[in-house]
């Protein structure tokens, strides 16, 4: 072990200050909700807040109240369908997790323009953070990095943004969820700069020479069944026919229950997905409409096959995912999650918030719920994606 790890250890171990601290308050007056979370995340070496907030807050009165609760200190954040506590799931509060400066080198940037983000303004981008992260704290030369990217859950942008953002920053890993806002799918919100955005995102860029896996899982297993997709609306996310035959006529005789019986919770338990190479990707389902379409999360085009999928135990699967996390990088210091707000219907309806709440907590992870995840340039559904970060510094 070098110097430079052993002051991280040190900083990790006796400073008396955890590397990175959560907190989280139910108060609901976005100003006192503010000052409780800062009573708990601020110290001397607190360098970076990030934050997930239900879009019940006022958000004109709580992004300045956060940019003052925090003055000097840089935040971001965005709004969710559902927060991961310390505590577990839970709904209309604010998350948050402070960042030591001497052991995590953060910068961060918003993009306002999703439309026009090129290969040009995400090279220039990824070399501005890099820089940042290298002025921020030079002691953490050598260390490591990974993106985290919050969007826009309702922009209809991720695909581009993420695949172009993915070849800017190359072996750099990167993983994030989409915004929500409590399943109304009106209007979701990134944060940055002391107020909050729409059509935008926010791109965050962490150095640390602890150990981190950057992580993504599902329960959802292939069934035989397959779905042409023969006409869609691929601006607007709309699969117009399924097999030649209307998409929302087809969907429910694939899972055997009438049109007027589709809700998100079937939409849940009944995914579709692509398949790339040996991976099967889930293309989760927003809503049936009134003209016989089904609305989609991420990007359908015309011609594509989608398997239908089939849950397995969703609790065994997450024990596994967070058992194997632990052992590969010891006791985390955080896991930082995105999870799906249709992983998060599927507990409801099976009755088993409480259970995966517990394991959640044990293990450490906060985060939030998406309207979509992120992982290595790709848009998902119904997965955990998020990063875990170990205690020990690398060699």
């Amino acid at each position: 072990m070098d110097l430079l790890d052993a002051d991280v250890t040190e900083t990790v171990h006796h400073c008396g200050v955890p590397p990175v601290i959560t907190a989280y308050s139910t108060l609901r007056e976005p100003g006192e909700a503010a000052r409780e979370l800062a009573r708990q995340l601020r110290h001397a070496e607190l360098g970076f807040v990030l934050f997930f907030c239900s879009a019940e807050y006022s958000l004109e009165r709580l992004g300045p109240a956060m940019n003052a609760a925090f003055e000097g200190t840089p935040i971001s954040g965005c709004t969710t369908a559902g927060e991961i506590t310390p505590s577990g799931y839970c709904r209309g509060c604010i998350v948050a997790i402070g960042f030591d400066r001497r052991v995590f080198a953060v910068a961060h940037t918003l993009i306002d323009d999703l439309e026009g983000f090129g290969l040009l303004q995400a090279q220039r981008l990824t070399g501005e953070l890099l820089e940042a992260c290298r002025h921020a704290s030079p002691t953490l030369e050598g260390g490591q990095h990974f993106v985290l990217t919050l969007l826009d859950g309702l922009s209809s942008s991720e695909e581009q943004v993420l695949a172009t953002l993915d070849t800017a920053l190359g072996s750099i890993p990167s993983f994030g969820g989409s915004a929500g806002d409590d399943n109304r799918l009106a209007h979701t919100h990134v944060y940055s700069d002391g107020r909050f955005h729409s059509e935008a995102a926010v791109v965050v860029l962490i150095q640390t020479r602890l150990p981190f896996e950057v992580f993504t899982t599902h329960h959802l297993r292939p069934r035989q069944e397959k779905l042409v997709v023969t006409r869609a609306d691929c601006q607007r996310r709309r699969v117009l026919e399924l097999n030649a035959a209307p998409a929302a006529e087809e969907y429910a005789r694939l899972v055997g229950l009438p049109v007027t019986a589709l809700e998100p919770a079937i939409f849940a338990s009944h995914p579709l997905a692509v398949r790339i190479g040996e991976q099967h990707y889930v293309r989760s389902i927003q809503g049936a409409n009134d003209d016989g379409s089904l609305s989609f999360y991420c990007a359908v085009e015309n011609g594509i096959v989608l398997t239908a999928m089939q849950p397995a135990p969703l609790l065994d699967d997450l024990q596994l995912t967070l058992q194997g996390l632990r052992e590969r990088l010891g006791e985390p210091v955080l896991i930082l999650g995105c999870d799906c707000f249709l992983r998060r219907l599927e507990l409801e309806a099976l009755g088993q918030v409480d259970e995966a709440s517990r394991l959640l907590g044990v293990a450490g992870v906060v985060g939030f719920n998406t309207y979509g995840e992120q992982h290595h340039g790709m848009h998902i559904n119904q997965t955990l994606t998020g990063v875990a970060i170990g205690s020990v510094p690398t060699a």
